[in-house]
């Protein structure tokens, strides 16, 4: 299996449907700048929501009366499930299409953060992370629907000024939740305030103008009118074990129930992770490590190394936070000198990454640390970016929701394994997690290096 193969085919097999007539719609979003920037909005008011509560979190759940060790069991509850939610959020978003699964998504993560709101013991607080960790999967999905709704090319670019537009929003909800939390009752009030900006969210992808434009382009394959969708057979360039499009297999099959259809997809997607997507898994798990292994310990190492208080770090970390957001506008233009090969762009941005890596590691001053910190900020956003394209790239678009939700499980794994990594890391010395980061980096480039394309982009499209 080679890294971008059949690239052209796969986003070529067209969009992920509704029904036949909210399908015509959502396609005929294509050319609508309106509709991919209130897809953008979605994704800012999400994770300003979000950022106003979690910082939060850890104080009120031990101001309840419970030990540590329960407060850390307690907040873990939320990343165990979205472990295990993800994959399956992903492929019945596949299933019952997008704009039911983020309606139903934000609906019940509102309700998680009410219940927040209302969280006088360890119980209530317990029981609010149960729907949140489930269901709050509104950026996963908001990718997925990007991706249906514009070419291979722009997709890149469009998935940059999402992540772009939420890392504003995250960037401005802690200044928010950190205002109100002064006030008294400031946690509740946050909390409802957030439920309040879900249910806002949810508004808006309801108003989305999902009916309005018809698909009339039959360049992806489709022939479509409003009564009707046909779907061309699987092409022999079509990688083994792709998932088909669920909705699409209706006008070929008899009609499914979608408990049916969302195994026969979790079916199709466990052949493809096995076949095709296993080394761009594990690129994503070894580079999501390694950027995790960096920030670990970040604060502790500064002040332990450099005699950097932890204020100082914070504008560092905020500095370097806004930059990150920044670099999502830069994703379209170095695509474009790259001709479009995501997997190169992913290979230099990962080299980079591990290279600044080993400069923080080695740093004997700060001016090091902040200037392989500013580097950081870029080469990982256009390597999250990228990895996510390649995802969708060799996994195909019909099933983007599957594949970006296997994804998300695959860095929640790694939000396990680093916190473990790290501490033995540091029992050796401050630098111990990023140079560990530096190796594990290093397989991952040897990884996509040994897995290169053989096919030049411009001959698949041939």
């Amino acid at each position: 299996m080679v890294l971008g193969l059949h690239w052209r085919s796969a986003s070529r097999q067209g969009l992920a449907w509704e029904t036949p007539a909210t399908a015509t719609a959502a396609s005929g979003a294509v050319g609508s700048r309106g509709f991919l920037l209130c897809v953008y909005l979605v994704g800012f008011l999400d994770l300003f929501g979000v950022s106003m509560v979690v910082p939060l979190l850890t104080l009120h759940v031990k101001s309840l009366g419970v030990s540590p060790v329960v407060a850390g069991v307690v907040c873990s509850t939320y990343g165990i499930l979205q472990l295990f939610s993800s994959t399956f959020v992903g492929c019945w978003s596949d299933v019952v299409g997008r704009r039911s699964s983020l309606l139903v998504c934000i609906l019940l993560s509102a309700l998680g953060y009410f219940l927040l709101g209302i969280s006088t013991n360890v119980f209530l607080f317990t029981l609010a992370r149960v729907p949140v960790g489930i269901f709050k999967h509104t950026l996963s999905i908001s990718r997925a629907l990007l991706s249906d709704l514009v070419t291979e090319k722009e997709r890149p670019l469009v998935l940059g000024q999402f992540n772009t537009a939420s890392g504003v929003g995250f960037i401005l909800g802690p200044v928010v939740g950190g205002y109100l939390t002064e006030l008294d009752g400031g946690f509740y009030l946050t909390a409802f305030i957030c439920c309040s900006v879900f249910l806002l969210n949810a508004s808006l992808v309801w108003l989305l103008p999902w009916r309005e434009t018809n698909l009339s382009s039959t360049e992806n394959g489709w022939n479509m009118n409003q009564k009707h969708a046909t779907v061309p057979r699987k092409s022999e360039g079509t990688l083994p074990g792709a998932a088909t499009i669920p909705k699409a297999r209706r006008s070929e099959k008899t009609v499914q129930r979608p408990w049916v259809e969302f195994m026969s997809a979790l079916k199709d997607m466990k052949s493809l992770i096995f076949s095709a997507l296993w080394d761009v898994f594990l690129v994503r798990l070894l580079m999501g490590v390694a950027v995790m292994l960096y920030y670990s310990n970040f604060v502790l190492a500064l002040e332990e190394r450099f005699g950097v208080r932890p204020k100082s770090t914070g504008y560092l970390i905020s500095y370097t936070s806004a930059l990150g957001t920044l670099a999502g506008f830069a994703v379209g233009p170095i695509l474009r000198l790259y001709k479009h090969n995501s997997h190169m762009v992913l290979l230099h941005s990962s080299v980079l990454t591990c290279l600044l890596l080993l400069f923080y590691s080695v740093a004997s001053t700060m001016n090091v640390v902040v200037f392989s910190s500013t580097l950081l900020s870029f080469s990982t956003t256009i390597g999250r970016t990228c990895i996510t394209d390649l995802q969708l790239s060799v996994g195909g678009a019909q099933a983007s929701g599957t594949v970006i939700g296997v994804g998300q499980s695959v860095t929640a794994v790694g939000r396990i394994i680093a916190p473990l990594l790290s501490g033995v890391a540091q029992e050796f010395s401050p630098c111990g997690p990023p140079s560990l980061g530096t190796a594990l980096a290093l397989v991952a480039i040897l990884i996509m290096s040994l897995k290169r394309p053989h096919a030049s982009r411009d001959v698949l499209q041939s």
